[in-house]
């Protein structure tokens, strides 16, 4: 899988990719620049960032060429269902041909919007995925078992499983349908237990860590801005678990 080449631990653990961060996102306007200082500072060299509506692919390929260590993914999230017109999907496959590591962040979601539309977009979006030979970013929301179900129906074996929370037996059979689990804030916090465990017996090369800020704090952070300086955080609490 050439598009993660990059993203995966290395003998040096130092060099740090947050394989899922929101950097677009208005909540950054005010101090994007000194963010991405504080994470560079850290030892975070690379950042993937997603879309997650049309309105925003535009703004987000404008500080994708202003930002040289910033890969690229755009697609269609779940939380704004109601936003996402048939049009989108069109769109979507134009913007990726002008170049994108990934389509996503796309999935399901069973706590917001309309379900059925949800599953209709998200079909959409894996047969884009299949056509253009790209990886998806998933998000997901107890829902893992029925993405698992129709990415393999729309033959997409490339991909991110953003911010992993299942069991060890739903983690390996993502990992045998050839994808990756992003590892994120909620394994610092010991309530997690499922899922600590999960991420503390999988294989280590089929890991990538993220932070999916400015959402999901780590524990102590709980109601601040994310950050991807945290990702060592992220990192360390990986060693721990595993006891690298």
């Amino acid at each position: 899988m050439v598009w993660c080449a990059d993203f995966l631990p290395g003998p040096d653990l130092a060099r740090i990719t947050d394989a899922h961060c929101h950097l677009d996102f208005p909540d950054f306007d005010d101090d994007r620049d000194a963010v991405l200082a504080r994470a560079r500072d850290a030892g975070v060299q690379r950042f993937l960032v997603p879309g997650v509506q049309k309105s925003q692919w535009s703004r987000l390929e404008t500080l994708g060429q202003k930002y040289a260590d910033w890969s690229l993914a755009y697609g269609l999230h779940p939380y704004f269902i109601e936003a996402h017109q048939e049009a989108d999907l069109k769109a979507l496959s134009q913007q990726l041909e002008k170049g994108a590591i990934a389509l996503g962040e796309i999935g399901l979601d069973a706590t917001v919007g309309d379900q059925e539309k949800q599953v209709h977009f998200f079909k959409e979006q894996l047969a884009i995925a299949a056509a253009l030979e790209l990886p998806v970013i998933l998000h997901h929301r107890r829902t893992l078992d029925t993405l698992l179900s129709l990415v393999r129906q729309a033959g997409v074996t490339q991909g991110m499983v953003h911010a992993f929370s299942g069991s060890y037996e739903q983690a390996m059979a993502w990992i045998d349908a050839g994808f990756y689990l992003g590892v994120g804030g909620v394994i610092t916090y010991e309530r997690a237990q499922k899922t600590r465990a999960a991420l503390a017996r999988v294989p280590l090369q089929r890991l990538l860590l993220e932070t999916d800020s400015p959402d999901m704090p780590l524990q102590g952070y709980q109601g601040q801005r994310n950050e991807p300086a945290r990702v060592i955080r992220v990192r360390d609490t990986l060693r721990e678990l595993r006891q690298l």
